[in-house]
């Protein structure tokens, strides 16, 4: 259609007049309409815009014609010695795959924990330099401990959505704030605030795998009822449906994924059929296991064949130790872990199997980085439900059984009945040859895990181990020397802190390369040491990973000046075998001045910054409030920002409307591994506070309410966090049940679960509604207030 030239006249005129009466003439402003610009072939000899073709202006292209894709998978609390790539028990036919397209490292670092692992993965800095010397959850107001990753630090995902790049992630987060998670965020900490295009999968550091507690950029999805769901196996999906649409809306641009599934972290999740491979495999026990390893190991060359195998800490118990009564759990609880650990790269494959199906496997470089830190000792003596561990809470194995088997037996290990993890033992005999396990940044057990990386059309296959020593600060420079960008100075108007990591890429095509990075200090709950030209000094520090809740007694009498600190040489020992402190004790204090000098100007210091919430819980952090009012909208609130009725003195109002019979929650918080919740059933009030499986406490009221309108009043009395508790429920002024609760949860309930009203999402807190979940109220809830003592 043509418009004639003096309509055209009119309307431009029109357009100009309304452009000068705007608020700001000549600022372009939301509702202001700016006449057409001049084209670049309108000549001055009075041709109109109709006259003209139009002649977009070239993009700005920062970017080489082939850079490449890149995917980041980052597994779980995986150890050293658990796949059988490299001389593990465990399957991983997708790790090996790639190995055999690509490269693979011996001697690459983590920080020995997740949060801070991921945080110098993504920034590639330092993770106290980028305020997380320890977990989202345990952060604390030193300057490194903040959880808070700052906008001077810029992630990968950030700067390279400046080049083109799209990017996605997908699965564990562990970087926001635990205080910033709620619908009012801020926002500007989670994933998409990052710089992430999108992202689906949970801001906790760990959730159910049966009843995630997920988000999709910024809104939460509750996952489908389906006894055949799992988290890993819906996160692949996902990836490469995102693939898929990539592919069709931007096919001309990079992408950017970073695949972090929840597994193999606890609560060891997964189908039967997976564990059931397993069966028999690890009778012998985990000093057995260990044996059988470190001989594959050197088979496969993975490791120097003159590494010496590393002595079991004389606190964790031998296998030979464990009485016949209890081998039967502990056996099942690591073909769980095994079938776990399977399944998770297997989901890994399908993601490969979708690269190449979209034809971009060839020019995408893909880093397979074993473990944000090795494998995880967290499951002390073998436990149905993890968080004890994390809340220092003493218990039995025996204690751990007699609950199972009110839960169903060892049938129900590994179902979203229970939070279970494996033995200590066997997380140390996953790290073989190297000594300890995650949380020990002293000792590599905890800090060192195999990489491999492919890239067909950048690197040649070479199965020859990478031995230079090298750390997961390492990746982003390495990404952006192949990509051919620099480290920006400024990213958003932020000028940005300088990068602590140096490139792999030399190593890329020469596998016995001299190794580039000189100095790398680790630190995690005061355990800490520091690498330099070959050596490496540290010292364990007073945390026990495998027995916390004796660190309340080891943490009374600390001294870190005190601490006997061990040197080793890293050329001639691969494994951390041979202490050369009394040999070396020059070496040895400069060593230990240089660990200090580094925690300095990387904000490291407190030592054991980490650690204040293990002996401060009332210190952990939460919400600033004392009193809210709340009603039925009120859902997905998670723990660290919701009251803290579990732990703190408080009273809960709920003013409800109901008929006869009514049943349904009222409020619940946390979940089926622990929590609490008030519900009707049949019209009679029920109260129980689940103690992380090992103890239940009830109070259920004697009759049904009557129809109409009722005031109930829960009142919980106890003096401390981890306290005894005293709990009272009043209807209309009187009372109509108590309970007395032996001991509650100092620090949390669980990791990702949240205060629900009128309905209890995600894993439901009681056993008794389990198969009726969410059991949404189906009375009325005028209101819920809530009062903090």
């Amino acid at each position: 259609m043509k418009l004639h030239r003096h309509r055209f006249i009119v309307l431009s005129a029109y357009l100009g007049l309304l452009a000068i009466l705007s608020p700001a003439h000549g600022q372009p402003q939301y509702g202001t309409v700016l006449p057409f610009p001049p084209t670049p072939t309108a000549s001055e000899a009075g041709e109109t815009i109709l006259d003209s073709t139009m002649e977009w202006r070239e993009q700005p292209q920062r970017l080489g014609p082939d850079a490449p894709n890149v995917l980041i998978v980052l597994i779980d609390d995986v150890g050293f010695a658990q796949n059988d790539t490299f001389g593990g028990e465990i399957h991983t036919p997708t790790l090996s795959r790639l190995l055999n397209e690509g490269i693979c490292y011996n001697r690459f670092h983590t920080t020995s924990i997740c949060s801070p692992t991921r945080a110098a993965l993504l920034t590639g800095r330092n993770h106290h330099r980028v305020g997380n010397g320890t977990i989202a959850e345990r952060a604390s107001d030193f300057d490194g401990y903040t959880g808070v990753i700052p906008k001077t630090s810029a992630t990968i995902a950030e700067v390279l959505h400046h080049y083109g790049y799209r990017s996605a992630a997908f699965g564990k987060w562990h970087n926001t704030p635990a205080n910033q998670t709620t619908a009012m965020g801020p926002f500007d900490r989670w994933p998409t605030g990052h710089g992430f295009d999108y992202f689906y999968g949970f801001l906790a550091g760990e959730t159910s795998q049966y009843e995630p507690r997920l988000y999709e950029n910024l809104n939460p999805v509750e996952p489908p009822h389906d006894e055949e769901y799992h988290l890993t196996e819906d996160m692949a999906d996902k990836a490469i449906a995102w693939l898929k649409q990539h592919q069709a809306f931007s096919p001309d641009k990079p992408f950017f994924m970073y695949w972090a599934p929840g597994a193999a972290h606890g609560p060891h999740h997964v189908f039967s059929e997976w564990a059931d491979k397993y069966k028999g495999k690890f009778d012998g026990g985990w000093d057995a296991y260990r044996e059988r390893v470190f001989q594959r190991q050197k088979e496969l060359g993975w490791i120097p064949a003159d590494t010496q195998l590393t002595p079991r800490p004389e606190s964790l118990a031998s296998w030979d130790s464990i009485p016949e009564s209890q081998r039967a759990f502990q056996r099942r609880l690591m073909e769980v872990f095994a079938g776990f650990v399977e399944h998770t790269d297997a989901q890994v494959g399908k993601l490969i199997d979708g690269l190449e199906e979209l034809g971009v496997r060839d020019n995408t470089i893909v880093l397979y980085i074993w473990g944000d830190n090795g494998a995880s000792a967290e499951g002390q003596q073998g436990s149905i439900s993890e968080l004890l561990a994390q809340n220092n809470i003493p218990n039995t194995v025996e204690q751990q059984m007699e609950a199972l088997e009110q839960l169903g037996g060892l049938e129900a290990l590994g179902s979203a009945k229970t939070d279970n993890m494996y033995h200590a033992g066997w997380a140390w005999a996953g790290d073989t040859p190297l000594r300890s396990t995650k949380l020990v940044a002293a000792h590599f057990g905890g800090t060192r895990n195999p990489l491999v990386i492919s890239w067909p059309k950048g690197i040649k296959p070479d199965k020859t181990p990478r031995s230079q020593f090298h750390h997961v600060n390492d990746v982003v420079p390495t990404l952006y020397d192949i990509i051919g960008i620099k480290q920006p100075k400024q990213v958003n108007g932020f000028e940005q802190d300088p990068i602590d990591g140096v490139s792999m890429a030399y190593t890329f095509a020469h596998a016995n390369a001299k190794g580039q990075k000189k100095t790398q200090y680790f630190e995690n709950n005061a355990s800490r040491g520091i690498y330099h030209d070959g050596w490496f000094a540290c010292t364990f520090g007073p945390f026990l990973p495998w027995d916390t809740p004796s660190t309340g007694e080891r943490l009374k009498a600390w001294n870190p000046s005190q601490e006997v600190w061990e040197l080793y040489d890293l050329t001639e020992d691969f494994s951390q075998a041979t202490d050369l402190a009394d040999e070396e004790p020059q070496r040895l204090a400069e060593m230990k001045k240089l660990f200090l000098a580094e925690a300095k100007a990387n904000k490291a210091l407190p030592i054991g910054g980490g650690l204040w919430t293990r002996f401060h819980p009332e210190d952990v952090i939460s919400t600033p409030y004392k009193s809210w009012r709340f009603d039925a909208t009120t859902r997905r609130m998670p723990e660290f920002t919701a009251p803290g009725l579990g732990k703190k003195s408080n009273v809960v109002t709920v003013n409800v409307e109901v008929d006869e019979n009514a049943s349904g929650v009222l409020y619940a918080l946390g979940g089926g591994s622990g929590g609490l919740t008030l519900y009707m059933d049949q019209g009679k009030l029920v109260y129980e506070y689940n103690m992380l499986l090992i103890e239940r406490y009830r109070a259920e009221s004697a009759k049904p309410l009557p129809a109409g309108e009722h005031s109930i009043e829960v009142t919980t009395t106890l003096a401390r966090p981890g306290a005894p508790a005293t709990v009272v429920i009043n209807v209309d002024g009187e009372e109509v049940a108590r309970t007395s609760v032996k001991r509650t949860v100092p620090a949390a309930f669980t990791a990702s679960e949240t205060f629900d009203v009128g309905v209890d999402l995600g894993s439901p807190v009681s056993r008794d509604y389990a198969k009726r979940r969410p059991f949404e109220f189906n009375g009325v809830i005028k209101e819920v207030t809530v009062a903090l003592e």
